[in-house]
């Protein structure tokens, strides 16, 4: 299972807490877990404590090299560790890489040159992560690339966690975000959709149902799914547990994207 981690779930002590024991949970009982992370609160916290004005471009945000500095010394060296501590501390193994490591995520920047060392992935090495899945350890990744001419690049942490588990075939990618999962009525969750198939989610991006930042991460979705993923959730990481409730009962509690049309 690959288990992009962000949102409300990374500000809030306790959601974070209850994440943690839902990784070591899992993890205990032999579900091989990757965990990738983001980290746009602690990067904005570090960006404005030096004065070094943002700006998002698209829903990205434009990185430029003294950004990147900063990207990379956030998501690698504070909220990386951070997670990994977390999870160690709660009894499971988690060992913290960048995309840098062992060339784990090779990434290419945008065509346009606006959005700065911003880019997409362009190959997924995962033979780095199979001794250590094999051996029982948890992953934590963080999405910072590197290019073929070994430069760094800030790429959203979604596309990242669903290229990673299509090269690995995984059996699930999971989203938590800060939504309930895709509502057919924006605002209303008595609207969730409980289960989108290829066809229809791309209908409703097309009818504008699904916008703003659920966009990418329906689009990550179908992306996975196309590439053979077996299943892809977006669940709302603000309910505590949420990762045991989609994956142990039988409604969930998110939008399960499959294969069928």
């Amino acid at each position: 299972i690959v288990i992009k981690y962000g949102g409300a779930a990374m500000l809030n002590n306790e959601l974070k807490e209850a994440v943690f024991r839902d990784i070591a949970l899992l993890s205990s009982v032999g579900v091989k877990i990757i965990v990738v992370h983001g980290g746009g609160p602690e990067i904005n916290i570090w960006l404005d404590k030096l004065n070094i004005s943002s700006e998002f471009r698209d829903g990205l945000r434009v990185t430029d090299s003294k950004t990147m500095d900063v990207v990379e010394m956030v998501l690698i060296g504070r909220v990386n560790k951070q997670i990994v501590h977390g999870i160690n501390q709660i009894g499971a193994l988690a060992v913290g890489l960048s995309g840098i490591d062992g060339k784990l995520i090779e990434g290419r920047k945008f065509d346009s040159s606006s959005h700065g060392h911003v880019g997409d992935v362009s190959n997924v090495n995962a033979d780095l992560l199979e001794p250590l899945l094999s051996k029982g350890y948890v992953p934590v990744i963080s999405s910072v690339a590197s290019t073929e001419n070994g430069k760094s690049l800030n790429i959203n942490a979604d596309t990242v966690a669903g290229e990673l588990a299509a090269s690995l075939q995984a059996e699930k990618l999971i989203l938590l975000t800060d939504t309930p999962g895709v509502l057919r009525k924006k605002g209303d969750i008595t609207t969730l959709i409980r289960e989108l198939g290829f066809s229809e989610a791309r209908q409703l991006i097309k009818e504008g149902v699904v916008d703003g930042g659920m966009t990418p991460k329906t689009e990550c979705c179908i992306r996975a799914l196309a590439q053979g993923v077996s299943a892809a959730h977006i669940i709302d990481g603000r309910v505590p547990h949420a990762l045991l409730l989609e994956i142990f009962t039988d409604t969930g509690i998110g939008t399960m994207f499959t294969g069928r049309n």
